[in-house]
């Protein structure tokens, strides 16, 4: 048994991971500095009280695009379910709708301009089919690249390399199952009655 490669390979990870463990915090706080500095120029060139409108119109806006996506996703659940038939993907071109709808609700309902902006292009029919394919696209690139195979394949191979690791523990137990009546064993002490 060679455990030195199974650990080189289980230690090595896929370029750009930690890269991106340095830029996504990056990118939060330079979308954060610009929303702030668009709502302060914003107040500047209109005043305090319309950015106060825009924001509490934001989510106002954004919770009824969540809510009527959230229904109408409900709807469609419950009216497959009325059918005896197994839930199906709305017929608009994907099953992406309702999320990239959601998606943009919560971004409307978020503080700040540019998150409003890409709120809104989540909620347009042709933006939101182009998010959609972007996304699928990117997704299925990832998990190909990732784990090929089966979500049956990725657990036996885990468990194959938590068997082969030599600081694996193993817990010896007796499992007890409460939902069925304990049979009495013999080597109990029997009480009078």
């Amino acid at each position: 048994m060679t455990f030195g490669a199974q650990q080189q390979t289980l230690n090595s990870r896929p370029p750009g991971r930690g890269r991106a463990r340095r830029l996504v915090p990056l990118g939060v706080a330079v979308w954060a500095v610009l929303e702030i500095w668009l709502l302060v120029l914003v107040a500047g060139a209109a005043g305090g009280l319309t950015v106060f409108a825009l924001l509490a119109g934001g989510v106002i806006a954004g919770s009824y695009v969540i809510k009527r996506a959230g229904r109408r996703a409900w709807q469609r659940l419950s009216g497959s379910f009325q059918q005896g038939a197994a839930p199906q993907a709305p017929q608009d071109g994907g099953g992406g709708g309702n999320a990239l709808t959601m998606l943009g609700g919560l971004l409307i309902m978020v503080p700040g301009l540019i998150s409003d902006v890409a709120g809104l292009l989540c909620l347009f029919p042709p933006t939101r089919a182009l998010i959609r394919r972007t996304a699928e696209r990117k997704l299925t690139g990832y998990a190909t690249q990732a784990a090929p195979g089966t979500l049956g394949d990725a657990f036996q191979q885990a468990q194959r390399v938590r068997m082969q690791q030599p600081d694996g523990k193993v817990v010896q137990g007796e499992v007890i199952r409460e939902d069925q009546p304990r049979s009495p064993r013999t080597d109990d002490p029997q009480l009078p009655r």
